[in-house]
């Protein structure tokens, strides 16, 4: 039951991903693809009948993390307190970005919301992808289960690690340029005119930093984190999950040559899904590494009690259809180009 629920946590945090993740791209390239105040709302209308329900898998996938693996929870909550707090003030500011820009017209009132609906999103991409990057690498527990990082220390892979070094980092950059192309891709896909041109031409250019810096990370990671290597090494067969991030890459850079926007939209979502179910396959059984191994958590000594698994699996079965039929209703009225009135807010027409 822990393996299944180990998956279960992890296809919630993709589904996470791939649907806030086009969100935050739109919002990082708010400011670059949108130069009116038009272009602007157009921009936030492409996410506005979805952003704050995509929100939600956030919740649930934590949820479901403290019902599965209480234990994970407690010291991950624990020690990553700083950054959740960060990430937490981030998600209120990037929300409040949204819903207040367009109550007040003035000169001062729109391009504040407007630079702090950007930059909340680019900051958050980048503490979403050092958070994987933390998990990965190992953070500093000891015997009592618990532990704490600084923002930063010496940005070295030391024992004493931060919140911040040169590993995390780079994968926060990454993460940054993926979520960038996704939302580009987005945004080219649900707007027109010179939006969608720039959108695809962001998505294109950023393809060339997520190529170059996958690679990197990917070859890094060997090194930091041995179990990665171990378990594809152990079972090949898990060798088509990197393969789909890779399929996928390609699929973007082809699509979008040939001016196929969903195609190129889908096979965006086919890396970012490729990238964290390799992730998830790497790093098994560990939930949580340490950086001395004998200290980490993994899907035996983090679990909830086999028979409240059980349970939780037809509770958690159901809830999944309704979440499944809601989403596709709202997604399936929201399909085609938005079209911003003058007369309206700039998000959810």
């Amino acid at each position: 039951m822990e393996t299944i629920w180990f998956w279960l946590v992890a296809i919630m945090i993709v589904i996470y991903v791939l649907l806030d993740g086009f969100d935050l791209g739109a919002g990082a390239i708010h400011l670059f693809v949108a130069k009116t105040d038009d272009e602007r709302r157009q921009v936030l209308a492409s996410i506005g009948p979805v952003w704050d329900g995509n929100e939600v898998w956030l919740i649930a996938a934590g949820g479901t993390l403290y019902f599965a693996f209480p234990v994970l929870y407690a010291s991950a909550f624990s020690g990553f307190y700083l950054p959740l707090m960060i990430v937490l003030w981030l998600l209120i500011l990037r929300g409040a970005s949204i819903e207040f820009r367009n109550h007040i017209k003035s000169a001062v009132w729109d391009p504040l919301w407007d630079f702090l609906f950007c930059a909340s999103s680019l900051l958050l991409a980048v503490f979403f992808g050092a958070a994987l990057g933390n998990v990965v690498r190992g953070v500093p527990l000891d015997a009592s289960g618990y532990f704490f990082e600084p923002l930063w220390t010496n940005f070295r892979l030391t024992e004493e690690t931060g919140i911040l070094d040169w590993y995390t980092i780079l994968v926060g950059v990454l993460a940054l340029l993926a979520l960038v192309m996704h939302g580009g891709l987005w945004v080219q896909m649900k707007t027109s005119g010179e939006v969608r041109e720039r959108a695809g031409r962001m998505a294109g250019r950023s393809w060339w930093g997520v190529l170059g810096l996958t690679a990197l990370v990917t070859g890094v990671t060997f090194k930091v984190q041995p179990q990665v290597k171990e378990n594809f090494t152990t079972w090949p067969w898990g060798m088509i999950f990197p393969l789909l991030a890779v399929a996928g890459l390609a699929g973007v850079a082809f699509e979008l040559r040939k001016k196929e926007e969903r195609r190129a939209f889908l096979a965006s979502c086919a890396y970012l899904t490729g990238m964290l179910t390799s992730v998830v396959f790497g790093v098994y059984p560990m939930v949580l590494p340490a950086r001395n191994p004998v200290y980490s958590l993994t899907v035996a000594t983090a679990k909830a009690g086999d028979y409240g698994l059980k349970i939780g699996l037809m509770w958690w079965i159901l809830g999944m259809i309704l979440a499944a039929g809601y989403f596709t209703y709202v997604y399936r009225s929201f399909r085609g180009k938005v079209a911003v009135g003058k007369d309206s807010h700039g998000y959810g027409d």
